[in-house]
């Protein structure tokens, strides 16, 4: 077996993908072939932790755009966060892997709060963390978070799981003439504008010095290939 290029990762995966081909909610199909390949990804050595969105059940945005203030509205959106995680968790552990969902959000009844103490102890149990609640505070997307908390536990790198192979220099479902990098400095991502994560997140990688690899979930395994440097997808680095 080869053994991953990334020892400890956090890996970004939408809330969007979650919901499969029925566009909301969670797709049950779907949620046990992402849990597949984080079992798959932790058997290679990999210690595995994974911060989910929340838009296939809530959008803090959207919901502000019609009249709930911005703080309220991103909040909702955290908590939609913390529903994928326990699902997945659920999920996981069904298939007989241990997992732990921790919260960003002070809440006992439902999940332990996230601490770096808490995210190490469980990485050394062998645990599958999945890391819900957003950032706990508003205007930052699981995008930062992951960066965040990818930073906060000392992993080696942060897999941002999207709908394409990489970033590309204008959406390729919409401009044919799109062309994809291979590796972009975070500089180089931030002055592009390119939309597949926020400023904020290539910016805090940046500081950090983490790389980002951008690649698509869309084909089972595909999180095992870029842990074992055979998948494809951009690297956002230096």
């Amino acid at each position: 077996m080869t053994d991953p290029v990334y020892r400890r990762v956090v890996i970004k995966l939408s809330g969007e993908f979650l919901a499969g081909q029925q566009g909301f909610g969670i797709d049950q199909p779907t949620m046990d072939r992402v849990a597949d390949d984080l079992i798959a990804a932790r058997q290679l050595g990999c210690e595995v932790a994974v911060v989910i969105g929340g838009g296939n059940i809530f959008r803090g945005v959207e919901v502000s755009s019609r009249g709930v203030s911005r703080p309220t509205g991103d909040t909702m959106g955290m908590l939609a966060t913390m529903m994928n995680c326990l699902a997945l968790e659920a999920t996981i552990e069904r298939k007989g892997a241990p997992a732990r969902a921790l919260s960003a959000f002070v809440m006992p009844e439902v999940s332990e709060l996230f601490t770096r103490t808490a995210a190490h102890k469980y990485l050394a149990e062998g645990r599958i963390l999945l890391l819900g609640g957003g950032t706990g505070n508003p205007f930052f997307t699981t995008d930062t978070t992951a960066v965040l908390r990818a930073a906060e536990i000392g992993a080696e790198a942060v897999l941002k799981a999207t709908n394409v192979d990489g970033v590309y220099s204008a959406d390729p479902k919409k401009d044919p003439s799109a062309t994809r990098f291979d590796r972009l400095t975070h500089s180089q991502a931030i002055a592009g504008g390119y939309k597949v994560m926020d400023a904020t997140a290539f910016a805090l990688a940046r500081e950090t010095s983490l790389p980002i690899i951008v690649f698509s979930i869309a084909e089972p395994g595909s999180i095992g290939a870029i842990l074992r440097g055979a998948g494809h997808g951009t690297v956002v680095a230096g």
